[in-house]
């Protein structure tokens, strides 16, 4: 019988599938279209978002496994303002890559956790699959969009190289 944790991890490996899918189909002119949300931010936008985001689950994993983890109140909306300016004119081939590299410390993390406190299930859904839901349909939409009116969009390999649809 699978338990939450192994729905999740199922759940999140089938979201990230489906981001890594919607990155190799941006290039930097569809990536760089500000529209995905309404305040201005665009598809590439959105990635850092989710990676950022990845990476501070990571870190508040290690802490839960070291101990040194304390509960607060995180203003979300400093940190999301905080890693748009962070992340904004960064490229789109490194967004790519922090999110993945993201990702893989927030899979180690999760992986490395002795038990699963409740602290550490809202981290692993936080930054992880639950997260990635809330975001990858509306990123989906407006790359179709954005390639549907004609921006010359064409996939791309993990190295960048265009290739066709």
């Amino acid at each position: 019988m699978p338990t939450p944790l192994a729905d999740a991890l199922k759940q999140e490996e089938e979201l990230w599938g489906r981001l890594h899918t919607v990155l190799l189909r941006m290039t930097p002119e569809i990536a760089d279209e500000p529209g995905y949300f309404q305040e201005g931010w665009t598809a590439k936008d959105a990635v850092a978002h989710i990676g950022t985001w990845m990476a501070y689950g990571a870190a508040m994993l290690r802490r839960i496994a070291a101990g040194t983890y304390r509960e607060s109140e995180i203003d979300v909306d400093a940190e999301n303002a905080r890693f748009l300016s962070a992340m904004r004119d960064i490229p789109l081939e490194t967004v790519h890559v922090q999110a993945s590299a993201a990702r893989s410390q927030l899979l180690t993390a999760w992986h490395e956790l002795k038990e699963l406190t409740p602290a550490a299930e809202y981290w692993l859904r936080k930054a992880g699959p639950d997260h990635v839901a809330e975001h990858l349909p509306r990123l989906e939409a407006w790359v179709e969009e954005l390639g549907a009116v004609g921006s010359g969009a064409q996939s791309r390999s993990p190295s960048g190289e265009a290739g066709s649809p």
